[in-house]
C-alpha cells in the first residue's frame, strides 16, 4: 500500500472514529412582519448566536405568526413549542401584573426615557419579578415604537373618540387610553386588523408608525392621529427549560447578542419614525398633532392604576428616571 493509500485510509478511520457533532436547534418566533427591524435583528441575532458558539446552536426565526398569534408563542415558552420569543411587557404581565405599569398611557417620555428605564433598578426589579414567576429568561428589551391612532373620522380631542370603534389588543393598559376617552374597544388579533378595517368591522387602530407602513393600515385608513399614548417596547424571553440548560459562557452570549440585536432595531425603528409623517402625508393621509396632555389627564382621572393590578410606587420610580 502506498503512503498515500495508508493516509487516506488513516483518515477516513478517524473520521469514521470522530463523536457526532452535537448540534441544538432552536425556534424564535414573533408576529411581526419579515421587512420589520424586529425580524431583520432576530435573524441577525440567530445567526450570531450560532456563529459565536461555533455552530452549537441553529436558530430558526419564524416571524409574521408562523408559530402562533402573540398569546400562543407566549404560551409556548411553557409548552416547549417555542424556545426564544420577542413580545411586550402586556403580555409578561399576565404572569406578573406588575410589570405592566410600563404599558399603562403616558408613563414613558419618549424614547430616551424607556431606554433609560431598561438600564434601572426598577427594570431590574420588574424583570425579576416575571422571571420568578413565569420561569423565563427577558435577556433584553427593544423600542418598538410610539403608539399612535388611526381613524376613518378626524380626532382633535379625547371626547372625538367617544363610540368610535377601535381595534385595541386585548391588553388591560392598551384599553386605558380608548376607553378612558369612550371608544368601543374590540380585541381582533393582530393578524387580522387589516382585513378588519378594511370591511368596516372596526373603524380605529392604534399602532406606532412603522407597523402602521408595515402593516399598510394607512391604505384602510385616512386620518393618523399622533396621540402617542404609549412609548412600547418588545421584550426577548428565552424559555425557562432552556435557560436552564445553558452554560453561563452561552448565557452571556445569547444574552449579549440580543442586546446587540435590541439596540440595532431600536435604532432603526426611531430613525423610521421620525421620517414617517411626511411619507403618509405625501401618500394622501391626514396626520394630526393633538394635546397630548388633554389624553394624558383624562387617563389619569378616570383609569386608576390598581384596577390592573399595578403599583402607582413603580409608576413613580419610572417617571423618576432621567
Amino acid at each position: 500500500m502506498t503512503f498515500k493509500r495508508i493516509s487516506l485510509a488513516l483518515a477516513a478511520s478517524l473520521v469514521v472514529a470522530a463523536p457526532a457533532f452535537a448540534q441544538t436547534k432552536l425556534k424564535w418566533a414573533h408576529v411581526y412582519e419579515p421587512s420589520e427591524p424586529f425580524h431583520t435583528a432576530s435573524v441577525w441575532a440567530a445567526q450570531e448566536i450560532q456563529k459565536r458558539t461555533n455552530g452549537r446552536y441553529q436558530i430558526d426565526v419564524y416571524p409574521a405568526s408562523q408559530l402562533g398569534k402573540e398569546n400562543d408563542i407566549n404560551q409556548g415558552l411553557a409548552l416547549g413549542t417555542v424556545d426564544i420569543i420577542i413580545s411586550g411587557s402586556s403580555f409578561a404581565a399576565k404572569a406578573f401584573p406588575r410589570i405592566g405599569v410600563t404599558y399603562y398611557p403616558y408613563t414613558f417620555r419618549n424614547v430616551d426615557h424607556l431606554l433609560a428605564y431598561t438600564k434601572s433598578d426598577i427594570y431590574k426589579e420588574l424583570t425579576a419579578g416575571y422571571e420568578q414567576k413565569s420561569g423565563n429568561e427577558i435577556i433584553a428589551t427593544t423600542y418598538y415604537g410610539t403608539r399612535h391612532t388611526t381613524s376613518n373620522k378626524p380626532i382633535a380631542k379625547c371626547a372625538d373618540m367617544k363610540g368610535l370603534k377601535m381595534r385595541v389588543p386585548d391588553v388591560p393598559a392598551y384599553l386605558a387610553m380608548p376607553r378612558a376617552c369612550g371608544a368601543n374597544t374590540s380585541p381582533i388579533a393582530f393578524a387580522e386588523v387589516y382585513l378588519a378595517l378594511q370591511n368596516g368591522t372596526v373603524e380605529a387602530q392604534e399602532n406606532p408608525l412603522p407597523t402602521i407602513e408595515a402593516k399598510k393600515f394607512y391604505e384602510v385608513q385616512k386620518h393618523i392621529v399622533l396621540t402617542g399614548h404609549i412609548v412600547d417596547h418588545l421584550n426577548t424571553v428565552v424559555a425557562g427549560a432552556l435557560w436552564k440548560k445553558l452554560s453561563d459562557a452561552d448565557k452571556k452570549i445569547f444574552t449579549d447578542v440580543a442586546l446587540e440585536a435590541a439596540a440595532k432595531a431600536s435604532k432603526e425603528v426611531a430613525t423610521r419614525e421620525g421620517e414617517l409623517a411626511a411619507i403618509f402625508r405625501s401618500k394622501g393621509v391626514s396626520v394630526t398633532d393633538v394635546n397630548t396632555n388633554e389624553f394624558r389627564d383624562t387617563v389619569l382621572k378616570n383609569v386608576p392604576f390598581e384596577q390592573f393590578g399595578y403599583q402607582k410606587a413603580d409608576w413613580d420610580r419610572i417617571q423618576a428616571i432621567k
